[in-house]
């Protein structure tokens, strides 16, 4: 019964476009994201280390807040190499899949996972670097969550905030059909919609997946991305108080791009 509520609640998101200030995942898309979709943060996460670990403060604090963690393999990551790490996302079957990826670190105190909104919360500690992946904060409705985000984020970090965005250029490639049947127990039918003019893109992910009883459970996300200007992000980061921010690539974080529109995918370092 809960999986044919979230099927009706995407559907009647998909048809009339609407939208909250942040997106929360049900229990189908968690799974296959937790078993297909966390390549990204792996491979992302040892040069987010290495770029944080040659600044001031990275060579001595080894505190890390995940904002819209997933389920948790950048954290895991990060726990690996002797850090202190929460991480927060608003959809609960997410928070499940990390807090059993990171069950013995969660054991030994070293890592938490809560239940909060990217736009809205505050916390009792505070860390050297915030991150965010895998083009998370795309799925803020518009700017103004956006800065209440990095605000959020501002209050509680000493140090770094690294985050990426899909930028326009970027999602023109959601525009289509794909069919993704690469292994035998789930099925993925993904429709992407963004007509590279408007500040919206659409996708719907309509899945099948074995049962442990044999049968096929089908679930259906609808996810959208807001384009966001990058040189309004980096306003919105000095207005708040960063005092540098700049604009890199996949894996050449310390090297500043003077384009990034013309890129697919742009990471965002800002520095207090």
């Amino acid at each position: 019964m809960a999986e044919k509520t979230e099927d009706k609640a995407d559907a009647n998101i998909w048809q009339r476009g609407e939208t909250t200030k942040m997106q929360a995942y049900g229990p189908g898309f968690a799974r296959v994201y937790n078993s297909r979709w966390s390549g990204f943060a792996r491979q992302v996460a040892p040069q987010i280390q290495e770029f944080y670990e040659r600044t001031a403060i990275g060579l001595t604090n080894r505190t890390l807040l995940d904002v819209c963690c997933g389920t948790g393999q950048l954290a895991v990551h990060f726990l690996e190499q002797g850090y202190r790490v929460v991480g927060i996302d608003l959809s609960q079957p997410m928070l499940r899949y990390a807090e059993d990826n990171a069950r013995e670190y969660i054991d030994t105190h070293r890592a938490a996972f809560i239940q909060a909104d990217a736009t809205n919360f505050s916390l009792g500690e505070r860390f050297g670097l915030v991150v965010s992946t895998f083009d998370a904060l795309n799925h803020l409705a518009d700017e103004q969550a956006l800065r209440q985000c990095f605000q959020c984020v501002f209050n509680v970090c000493d140090g770094v905030f690294i985050f990426d965005l899909n930028t326009r250029r970027g999602l023109e490639r959601w525009n289509g059909v794909s069919i993704d049947d690469s292994d035998d127990d789930t099925l993925l039918i993904i429709r992407g919609i963004y007509d590279g003019e408007s500040n919206k893109a659409w996708t719907r992910i309509t899945g099948f997946s074995h049962t442990s009883d044999g049968f096929f459970e089908r679930f259906v996300q609808t996810a959208f991305n807001t384009a966001f200007e990058m040189a309004q992000v980096r306003k919105m980061l000095l207005e708040i108080g960063w005092r540098k921010v700049h604009f890199a690539r996949n894996g050449e974080l310390a090297v500043p791009i003077d384009d990034p529109e013309a890129e697919g995918r742009v990471f965002i370092v800002a520095e207090k």
